[in-house]
């Protein structure tokens, strides 16, 4: 089943605006490599895009519509950081100053005994020395051993725990002297809460949400007839994803255990890395936003401090060519990346299966939020669809 809607400038060919990008759409699900998707696009502050397509529930027959929520992932990260922001852009929060003054109870310590000195920049950037449960090999890694929850599963823990067990384990670099993906931005969410003095979900609603109108998005979703049911890569066709399923997004790595009922318990600790959900057009909201200068949020020197490869040229694993803001990947060398997007291009996505990416240069930003893991995340429709909208802009120039 597909459910579009089409939006495009006055004048322009719908051919050179949707079709493509229909196209790559449709393909992906009648090979059944998605179950469902929404796709919206916009360049210059005009959405040129706008699709719902195949079922948010297969199995009850329920389409996929813009409305539909989705668990967010990772697309959580972008928007805790950008509250992370609002505190510094506020004077409330120092980016270089370390974080124990603020969490004196988080203090991990380097494998030689030391205390690391993480500050909110490194925390942002993934340079804190952190690391996630799921990325370990086996279930007997330090985080595994420590009962660390990587922020998607039913662990029975508060926030505070969880730091205490995230701190219990050596760090695993020198803060600031590598890049590795983490559990940083659940750290960053309990530094937010602890300065706005509020919990996590209030102060991210005060911050950014409620200012930006993005009233579909929050770290409980209220309503699962809504909720978009989640799916994982398999033949013929993707299977529902079971309650406790480990599923790995890289090879080596033991993988996430999953708790899709996670986001309907109220009680669940709120995850700053992974555990929001919210729609397709709030969090193009977000980027809209922080693309066209961050106001009522931030200024415009804060966001372009956001856009500033942090990571000090260290790689990011199979991402040769990307290094990494504050909050998202940035885009440093795009003849490396074998990419069609402009220098500086923000990126990243989500391991329920999205992804989403803003070329400033182009003035686009572009959300794909699908309920397939993880072909919506790092799979071929990534790829096509990244193509599908750059070939559609240089076809309407």
């Amino acid at each position: 089943m597909t459910i579009s809607i089409l939006s495009t400038r006055a004048g322009m060919p719908a051919t050179n605006r949707s079709e493509r990008i229909h196209e790559v759409v449709q393909r992906a699900l009648d090979e059944r490599r998605l179950v469902g998707a929404v796709v919206l696009v916009v360049e210059d502050g005009e959405v040129i895009h706008r699709q719902a397509a195949g079922f948010a529930d297969r199995e009850l027959g329920r389409p996929m519509t813009v409305e539909t929520v989705f668990r967010l992932a990772s697309v959580s990260k972008p928007i805790v950081s950008t509250a992370a922001m609002v505190l510094v852009e506020q004077g409330r929060l120092d980016l270089d100053a370390a974080i124990d003054r603020w969490l004196p109870e988080f203090r991990p310590r380097l494998a030689d005994g030391r205390v690391g000195r993480i500050t909110a920049r490194q925390l942002l950037s993934h340079t804190a020395g952190l690391g996630y449960r799921f990325l370990e090999a086996d279930a007997q890694g330090p985080y595994a051993r420590a009962g660390v929850s990587d922020g998607m599963d039913a662990a029975a823990i508060d926030l505070t725990e969880n730091l205490r067990r995230i701190a219990a384990v050596p760090l695993l670099y020198e803060p600031g002297t590598a890049w590795g993906y983490s559990l940083a931005t659940d750290v960053l969410g309990a530094l937010i809460a602890r300065v706005q003095d509020e919990p996590l979900d209030v102060a991210v609603r005060r911050l950014v949400t409620e200012p930006l109108g993005m009233t579909e998005t929050g770290f409980v979703a209220s309503d699962p007839d809504r909720v978009a049911t989640a799916y994982v890569d398999d033949g013929p066709e993707p299977h529902r994803l079971r309650e406790g399923e480990i599923v790995s997004p890289f090879e080596g790595a033991i993988g996430i255990r999953y708790s899709p009922t996670r986001i309907f318990d109220a009680n669940a600790f709120p995850s700053g890395g992974a555990g929001m959900a919210g729609t397709a057009g709030d969090f193009l909201r977000l980027l809209e936003t922080l693309r066209q200068g961050g106001h009522p949020l931030l200024s415009a020197e804060r966001v372009d401090e956001m856009s500033l490869d942090q990571s000090g040229g260290y790689e990011l694993p199979d991402a040769p060519g990307f290094g990494f803001g504050l909050g998202f990947s940035v885009l440093r060398d795009r003849s490396r990346a074998a990419s069609p997007e402009s220098n500086g291009t923000w990126r990243w996505g989500g391991a329920y299966g999205h992804s989403w990416f803003v070329d400033r240069a182009r003035r686009l930003s572009v959300v794909a939020l699908t309920n397939t893991l993880y072909e919506g995340m790092s799979g071929r429709f990534v790829t096509e669809l990244r193509d599908a909208v750059y070939s559609a802009q240089e076809a309407a120039r």
